[in-house]
């Protein structure tokens, strides 16, 4: 088990990739399908983006964040399907494919860890107004860049002995006094590469304008929304709970001194230009020295992702209902596991191993250890979905210092992957022309680095 649990690449594309076509609108009346875009020698045309926008507005609403005004929120959207199309294109060039079969058990599984059968799902999504086959592609669209961002960054990352022992020099010395996890949101404005003087002055100043909008009362979530060039921007920013090795250095540094709810001064890194908010923070569990006795759980879970299928609420009372068949002896945890959980570890019955402090993710470790052997949780909430916990059993055994080094190696790896990709991307942008057809936005046509706001 690594520091996170791993989740199928499947399980998770439900949740993101569901375009809201209803019925009704596939019978209205359309004048010609107008071109928003072209990336490279692709069109990205207008009913394209606005099923997008659609999309973004739904999953605005369900996490009770105003969206942006519509113009700006469709340039947001637009500026996202180039970056898609722009990996799509590079994966095609590159003779990356996901074939028909490959799809088909995707689909298969995504169906399957809904507890419903292909033909189930299909009827379902065509219920909630969702176009099956438009859901298909937009699955294969997500396995494609996950196998492109595997080839083009997660292999390529290298971890040194020497960037460990400074890492864990750094857990033991000074650094290790301040054992918060942060939760904290950003908004980026990006820089091309190469960015000129002009360029740069001008993303500064809209930071800055974005930061006294911010001082002034305005709603972070919105902001990042409308404005950030971040993968999280759809989610106000958020970055979910991190321990400080899990951020750049200065982001740690810019939100010290920071109470919940305040925001950093505008900061200036190789991507571009960031504001931070520190939406709260709380303490975090000691690091272990290796020969210190660490207590370690045996436990197992049973996870359910909420997805187009399966709302968060539903998920909560599935586990209900599991949890009191469970307690009733109506149920056995291990073959509930396999039949309900979306986990990895669903196969063995939701068995996660023995669990070391640090392995999962803070929501779950501490309803973890909240737990007595063979006690079940309620059901818990994690960025990974909800979960049922049981603890089997603990014992107390001693960090080995090649223990501490695999968790170091991890966590680097992990801080570097998402630097990386980051950057990859903004690299990736840079080299795609785009030309914007839009009358809208008054842009004639322009090579890499162009921005239509």
């Amino acid at each position: 088990m690594t520091s996170r649990f791993v989740l199928r690449l499947v399980a998770a594309l439900s949740a993101a990739v569901v375009i809201p076509f209803t019925a009704a609108q596939a019978a209205a009346p359309v004048e010609i399908d107008r071109i928003a875009a072209v990336v490279n020698s692709e069109a990205i045309t207008e009913r394209e983006l606005q099923q997008q926008v659609l999309l973004v507005q739904r999953q605005l609403r369900e996490q009770n964040i105003e969206a942006p005004p519509p113009d700006v929120l469709e340039r947001q959207v637009l500026e996202r399907m180039i970056v898609d199309r722009a990996q799509m294109q590079l994966a095609r060039d590159s003779g990356l494919r996901i074939d028909d079969a490959q799809l088909e058990r995707a689909i298969a599984t995504i169906a399957s860890e809904n507890s419903l059968s292909v033909a189930q799902l299909r009827d379902r999504l065509r219920r909630q107004g969702i176009d099956f086959d438009q859901f298909r592609e937009e699955v294969r669209g997500q396995m494609v860049r996950q196998r492109l961002r595997e080839r083009e960054i997660d292999s390529k990352v290298q971890i040194s002995d020497a960037d460990v022992d400074a890492f864990l020099a750094a857990q033991t010395g000074a650094e290790a006094s301040d054992r918060s996890e942060l939760h904290i949101a950003q908004i980026l404005l990006r820089l091309p590469e190469g960015a000129s003087a002009e360029q740069i002055e001008r993303q500064r100043l809209r930071a800055e304008e974005i930061e006294r909008q911010l001082r002034a009362g305005a709603d972070f979530g919105r902001l990042a929304a409308a404005f950030s060039d971040a993968p999280e921007a759809m989610s106000g920013g958020s970055l979910g709970w991190r321990t400080p090795d899990r951020l750049p250095q200065m982001f740690v540094d810019a939100v010290k001194s920071l109470k919940p709810g305040g925001f950093s001064p505008v900061l200036r890194s190789p991507a571009g230009f960031h504001v931070l908010e520190l939406v709260e923070r709380r303490n975090a569990s000691m690091p272990v020295a290796a020969g210190q006795p660490v207590v370690q759980t045996h436990a197992r879970h049973i996870l359910i992702r909420p997805n187009e299928v399966v709302s968060e609420d539903e998920a909560v009372r599935r586990l209900r209902e599991i949890k009191q068949r469970i307690e009733a002896g109506a149920g056995d945890f291990a073959e509930l596991a396999r039949q309900y959980s979306m986990d990895g570890s669903a196969g063995r019955g939701g068995d996660l191993g023995w669990v070391y402090p640090g392995d999962t993710v803070p929501e779950f470790e501490r309803a973890m250890n909240a737990l007595s052997p063979g006690q079940l949780s309620d059901p818990v909430r994690t960025p990974f979905g909800v979960h049922l916990i049981q603890v089997v059993e603990r014992r107390t055994n001693e960090s080995s210092p090649d223990r501490l080094r695999q968790q170091a190696r991890q966590a680097l790896r992990e801080r570097r992957i998402e630097e990386n990709y980051e950057d990859w991307l903004r690299q990736l942008r840079d080299r795609t022309y785009v030309e914007y057809k839009l009358d809208r936005y008054a842009m004639a046509a322009q090579p890499s680095g162009a921005d239509p706001r």
